[in-house]
């Protein structure tokens, strides 16, 4: 076997990240605020705030279909196409699946982005507290392992990083979804404060708040962002930093420092083992551009590379100590791979509010926290865990015409007026940890640096079809029970990896033994490499998940600089 050439980088970093986007970038301004020389490495190509933005002001009618989506995007990223947000605006963001290939034994939705920032440009923004309702649901109900936090050690680090990013909302006082540093939330319309009213009246059990979104609302500084300008094109990149992104907010706090290095087009494939010392030493990389591949080295490794991609790292950081993997010593390394529920609620028309309307494009939209499965009261014997709805009301526009049957004067004064009101509810139910729902390493299909690309074996199982159901009947009747018109409920069939909240593969736990990191998401055996991406979740509870990433990661992030101080000082 030709042994592998890789050039040994001379310099030596205090620490080095792996990945740009949610995680990457808090990793990288904690790592560098706190006077770390830190190498951050990003497979894809650099991405500048507003600069590279190429669609963040434009309309329908400038791009080849009017805003219709492209063909060629669709033969390109077939993969990719699977999710709604993919179109003419955003396509740029998402990966040629050709190029970028994956294997699915089972389906699985992988929706990806390379390039600085990463999915930290495309998220849906929505900022949700976990409880000790879900950091405690593992031990009770027996599925996976017991979580080694709990609320109180997670909660300074959610005030930390909800006070830079800027979240909307309002302060509910709810156990199941705690309250947080908020700025002004945004404004529900009439139909959906009309939703909220008969929700008060009608239920003990449940309430509709405005959504919890990372948009800049209020008076609260924001170094080199303004506040959200309710254009709703936040897909695209915002020229404003209304909402949060690593490249608008954490990768320029970690520049400013002078600390950090950044270098795109590198794409980590293994994290370097040590046996004499026990420690990892540095991380090898393949330039995507030129093939090259480099070693570089540092005392302290944050793998935030994303959930599925950072277990495929470990995967590969093979030695004599780590023959399945770096840390790999309870075998669950790729296992336990979680995802969202979604795909199920129902719609409705509302009527009475004909003379009514609103402005501006609110770029989110309202929640119904969990009430299932909270306490005696709200246990559900159908199924263990919970969900929550999100949704919006709206009034139609003149795009209602493509399915007119009028012509000429009358359709042309009917378009004048606005259409109808609707609203629409759907679900995300949390997914348990399932130890054979799994990614494994394909070596016999490479990609085009010679990497082994990705098995998906994971799928949604009986507890989390049987949620689904109840997310449909639930939605169903609270829109009936507000007195809506001509509701109709769904349950598509949908697949793992299409909520884009994969998470699990690398989760957390109290015992080596049976999980790969400890509760400073560092790995068990080898404690100067922390992975803070999603694959450290040991559940998935049912909220969005990014700002849990998050907390983490600075928690992590200030644990491995006191570390890095005992071991330097003088």
């Amino acid at each position: 076997m030709q042994e592998e050439k890789i050039l040994e980088h001379p310099d030596k970093y205090d620490a080095i990240v792996i990945g740009t986007g949610i995680t990457g970038g808090w990793a990288a301004k904690e790592l560098c605020e706190n006077g770390l020389k830190t190498l951050v490495l990003e497979r894809g190509r650099d991405v500048k705030h507003i600069v590279d933005y190429p669609t963040m002001n434009q309309d329908p009618w400038d791009f080849k279909y009017r805003g219709n989506k492209n063909p060629e995007d669709i033969e390109q990223k077939p993969k990719q196409n699977r999710s709604y947000v993919l179109n003419p605006a955003s396509a740029h963001w998402f990966v040629n699946d050709f190029k970028h290939p994956y294997n699915e034994e089972k389906r699985f939705d992988w929706i990806r982005g390379y390039h600085v920032g990463g999915r930290s440009l495309m998220w849906a923004r929505q900022s949700y507290r976990l409880s000790d309702i879900d950091f405690e649901a593992n031990k009770k109900d027996g599925h996976g392992v017991d979580w080694p936090v709990r609320y109180k050690d997670i909660a300074p680090w959610y005030d930390k990083v909800e006070e830079f990013i800027g979240v909307s909302g309002e302060n509910l006082g709810l156990p199941q979804l705690p309250d947080g540093k908020f700025g002004p939330p945004m404004e529900l319309n009439c139909v959906e404060k009309e939703l909220q009213k008969k929700i008060s009246e009608n239920y003990s059990d449940r309430q509709l708040t405005i959504g919890r979104c990372a948009h800049k609302t209020g008076d609260a500084v924001h170094e080199g962002r303004s506040n959200c300008q309710f254009r709703d094109r936040c897909v695209r990149g915002c020229p404003f930093g209304g909402y949060f992104s690593s490249n608008s907010s954490t990768l320029p706090a970690a520049e400013k420092t002078g600390n950090m290095h950044l270098r795109p087009n590198s794409i980590a494939y293994e994290i370097v083992y040590d046996e004499k010392i026990k420690k990892a030493t540095g991380v090898k990389i393949v330039d995507a551009e030129t093939k090259e591949k480099i070693f570089f080295k540092a005392d302290i490794i944050f793998s935030c590379a994303s959930a599925i991609a950072s277990a495929g790292i470990l995967m590969q950081s093979k030695s004599k100590r780590f023959p399945n993997g770096l840390g790999n010593d309870s075998g669950e390394l790729g296992h336990n791979v979680m995802d969202h529920t979604s795909g199920a609620g129902a719609s409705a028309t509302v009527e009475g509010f004909e003379d009514v309307y609103y402005k501006g494009r609110r770029p989110s939209g309202f929640y119904i926290p969990r009430f299932r499965n909270i306490n005696k009261e709200t246990k559900n014997k159908g199924f263990l865990r919970g969900y929550g709805y999100q949704g919006s009301g709206r009034r139609s526009n003149w795009k209602r015409a493509l399915n007119e049957m009028t012509f000429g004067e009358n359709l042309k004064e009917d378009l004048l007026k606005p259409g109808e009101w609707t609203i629409r509810i759907g679900a995300f139910g949390e997914c348990l940890p399932y130890h054979d729902n799994k990614i494994t390493l394909n070596y016999e299909k490479l990609d085009e640096w010679g990497l082994p690309t990705i098995n998906f074996n994971v799928e949604y199982k009986e507890n989390e079809l049987k949620m689904k159901e109840d997310m449909k009947n639930e939605a169903v009747e609270i829109l009936k029970t507000a007195g809506f018109k001509n509701v109709k409920g769904y349950n598509k069939k949908s697949f793992p990896g299409i909520a884009i909240h994969e998470m699990g593969s690398a989760r957390m736990g109290h015992d080596p033994k049976t999980s790969i990191l400890n509760k400073y998401n560092q790995i068990h055996t080898v404690p100067n490499v922390y992975v803070t991406d999603g694959a450290f979740m040991a559940s998935s509870a049912c909220q969005n998940p990014s700002l849990t990433y998050m907390a983490f990661t600075a928690r992590a992030a200030n644990h491995a600089v006191k570390e890095f101080n005992k071991r330097h000082k003088k």
